[in-house]
Parts: C-alpha cells; sequence; structure tokens
C-alpha cells in the first residue's frame, strides 16, 4: 500500500541536467524536484544515468549543462565537502566504511563537520575539546540506539555482516545531522529481513527526523510502498515522474522495466 502524502516547498531544484563522459552521455536534460520532507526514489534499468544523478546533486560530478537549486541558491558546481557542510548526506552503492574501525567509531566520523575546537585542542583532549567530544560521542550513541546496532557499537565493522554494515553507513550519515539525505541503493545485497528492517530505519529517519530522503533503489514492491515520488530514468533521460500509483500504470516505464525499449 503506498503512502499517501503532499509537500509543497522544494528543498533542491535539478534543472536540465546534462553529463557525458567523453563521447558517452550519462544524463541528458534531467529536470525534477525534491520536496522538503518527502522520500524521492530514482529508479531505472541498470545503467539508467541514477548514480551519475546522485553524483551530480554532492558534488562528485559537475554537469556540463544546467545547475541545482539547494535551499533557494542556484549553482552551477558545488564540491562534496561543500555539499556536506550545506546538510547533504549520502551512502554509497559499494560501502565505504572504515573497515578496522569499530562502529561507534565510523558513526564518529560522522560528526567531523560538527566539531568546532581547533587541532591543538583536539590533541591536547582536554577543556572544549573534550566537553565537546563527550558531546558528538553522545549524538553517535543515539544513532546506534535508534538503529538497533548496540550489540556491534565495539566490533570492527570488516567483520560484520554485509547487512549490518549497511546500516552502519546509514548511521554515520545520520551523525552529520543532514537535512537531504541520499541512498544510493540502501537495500541491495539484503535478504528479505535485513530489507523489513532498512525500510522501517528509512521510515523512520524521515518520520522522527523530518529528514528529507532521496534514494535510488531497484526493489520496486519496496520503492512503491515507502516513496511520495518517483522519478524515472531510462538512458540517461527522465520517462516518468510522478506518485508511486502514476509510475505503475506509466507505459514507459513499463518498457523500460520489460526491456521493450531496450
Amino acid at each position: 500500500m503506498t503512502r499517501q502524502r503532499s509537500f509543497d516547498e522544494v528543498l533542491l531544484s535539478v534543472e536540465s541536467i546534462s553529463l557525458s563522459f567523453g563521447g558517452v552521455k550519462a544524463l541528458t536534460d534531467i529536470s525534477f524536484d525534491i520536496r522538503k520532507g518527502e522520500i524521492r526514489a530514482i529508479i531505472g534499468p541498470n545503467g539508467a544515468g541514477k548514480s551519475s544523478m546522485l553524483n551530480c546533486i554532492n558534488g562528485f560530478y559537475h554537469p556540463q549543462q544546467g545547475a541545482i537549486t539547494y535551499k533557494g541558491v542556484r549553482r552551477n558546481q558545488m564540491r562534496p565537502h561543500e555539499a556536506a557542510e550545506q546538510g547533504i548526506a549520502r551512502t554509497f552503492q559499494n560501502i565505504a566504511l572504515f573497515r578496522g574501525m569499530s562502529t561507534l567509531d565510523n558513526i564518529m566520523t560522522g560528526r567531523n563537520l560538527r566539531m568546532k575546537t581547533g587541532l591543538l585542542w583536539q590533541a591536547l583532549h582536554f577543556g572544549p575539546a573534550r566537553r565537546e567530544e563527550i558531546e558528538h560521542r553522545r549524538a553517535a550513541e543515539r544513532i546506534i540506539d535508534f538503529l538497533e546496532i548496540q550489540h556491534i557499537r565495539k566490533a570492527p565493522v570488516g567483520q560484520l555482516p554485509y547487512g549490518l554494515q549497511k546500516r552502519v553507513e546509514l548511521g554515520r550519515a545520520l551523525a552529520a545531522q543532514p537535512e537531504l539525505l541520499l541512498l544510493d541503493e540502501p537495500m541491495a545485497g539484503m535478504n528479505i529481513e535485513e530489507k523489513q528492517d532498512m525500510c522501517r530505519f528509512v521510515l523512520d529517519v524521515n518520520d522522527e527526523f523530518g529528514t528529507t530522503i532521496c534514494l535510488i533503489e531497484h526493489d520496486m514492491g519496496v520503492v512503491m510502498d515507502i516513496s511520495d515520488r518517483v522519478v524515472v530514468l531510462d538512458y540517461g533521460k527522465k520517462i516518468g515522474d510522478g506518485v508511486p500509483d502514476e509510475i505503475k500504470r506509466n507505459q514507459a516505464v513499463i518498457d523500460a522495466y520489460l526491456g521493450v525499449s531496450h
């Protein structure tokens, strides 16, 4: 059963984005928006340009044409650290954790942008730096409790099952307290139980924290259940955009997934 919610305030707008690598067009004239408070899905067959689109949003790629407007500010280019500073966090299709570090320490790295004391104070681990670390550690512990991973808080993440590693990566992104959270295939490679858990956490992040979420996901059942709106890409072009019920009836989307357009 799809969720029926509506949102008015645009948080981020993608305007006529085109991206090429040499002679290969990854994205062609893509436009859509992400509204504050919603769960926005980007779907499409393999090679459709979904991850390239996320990489444009948070500054890993710089499109040759078009612009992105975020919180009312139009920009042609933004570097990843600038996106993070302005409240955009993301997870990756391939897990990008510090495998030798514990769950707690990995999540703590997500707090780096929130730390205000200088390197000298941090090196001395005294006064303001110590108070700040205690504050950030408490924030990390709250995320650990929220994601129900207390039992692995001291475990090196490289020794954890895949599904738990994905949950730790989500926790690290949440530690930055993002306004916009980009999730690149957060449920890829998971079994049914792990997918159900991750769906619940994504919904809870949206409902309890008020975080706007944009996700890429291949499981159409998941997309239709948790998304407020869906944009569909195929061969780098937009072929559909609307609420889940509209997307289910879109013949171009049906053809793309059945392989008719290929």
